[in-house]
C-alpha cells in the first residue's frame, strides 16, 4: 500500500482501508528493528514500538469482542494486561507480536464484512470508568472510528519511539518496505551497521 489510502467506493470500503493504513503505518514504524530495538524505552514514557503494536492489537481484538458481545476478561484481570500489553517481553518477539497483529487485522475485516449494517448497536460495557454511563449503545460505525483514531494515535507515538531510537522517519522507512526508489529529496532508509 503506498502512502495514501486508494480511491474508495462507499463507507465500508474507506473505514476498512484507512484502518488499513493506519495498521501499517504503525508496522512500518517497526520496520528493521530487532527485538531489543522494538523493546528499548529511549524516551520519559515506558513506549516501546513493540509494545506499542502488542497493545493496539489488544485493542483491536477487545473492540471487535464487545461488537460480537463475546464475553471479557474480569476487570482485575483486564488492568493487569493493560500495563503489560504496552511491553514486548523479554519472550517476545516483534515477529510474534507483528504475527498476531495480522491475525487480529484478518479477524476484524472477516467480522466487518459479516455486518450488513454499519449503523448495528454496540452495547456500552457497564462498569468501565471511561465508558460513559448515560450512553446505551454506540455503533459498528462508530467502532471503526474509534479503532482508526486509536490506531493513528498510537502510530505517531511509534513514529517518536523509533526516531528515538535509531533517527529513522516515516517516509524514508515506508520507502524502504515498499521498495521506493531513492530520489534526490528522498532516500529509502538502511539499516546502520552496529558498532562492535
Amino acid at each position: 500500500m503506498p502512502g495514501q489510502v486508494p480511491p474508495v467506493a462507499d463507507e465500508r470500503e474507506g473505514l476498512l482501508a484507512y484502518l488499513a493504513q493506519q495498521r501499517l503505518v504503525l508496522r512500518i514504524a517497526a520496520y528493521g528493528l530487532t527485538d531489543e530495538q522494538a523493546r528499548a524505552t529511549p524516551t520519559k514514557s515506558s513506549l516501546s514500538v513493540g509494545g506499542l503494536i502488542k497493545h493496539v492489537a489488544d485493542v483491536e481484538r477487545n473492540w471487535i469482542n464487545v461488537v460480537l458481545q463475546r464475553e471479557q476478561a474480569s476487570r482485575e484481570d483486564a488492568e493487569e494486561d493493560y500495563v503489560a500489553n504496552f511491553r514486548l517481553g523479554p519472550d517476545e518477539t516483534l515477529a510474534d507480536v507483528l504475527d498476531h497483529y495480522e491475525q487480529v487485522a484478518t479477524e476484524t475485516e472477516a467480522v466487518i464484512a459479516g455486518i450488513e449494517d454499519l449503523g448495528q448497536a454496540v452495547p456500552v460495557p457497564r462498569g468501565v470508568p471511561w465508558f460513559p454511563d448515560d450512553v446505551e449503545a454506540w455503533s459498528v460505525r462508530w467502532v471503526l472510528l474509534h479503532l482508526i483514531e486509536e490506531t493513528a494515535r498510537h502510530a505517531g507515538h511509534a513514529d517518536i519511539i523509533r526516531e528515538c531510537v535509531d533517527g529513522a522517519t516515516a517516509f524514508p522507512l515506508m520507502a524502504a518496505a515498499e521498495g521506493w526508489p531513492a530520489t534526490p529529496w528522498l532516500q529509502p532508509w538502511e539499516a546502520q551497521a552496529q558498532p562492535a
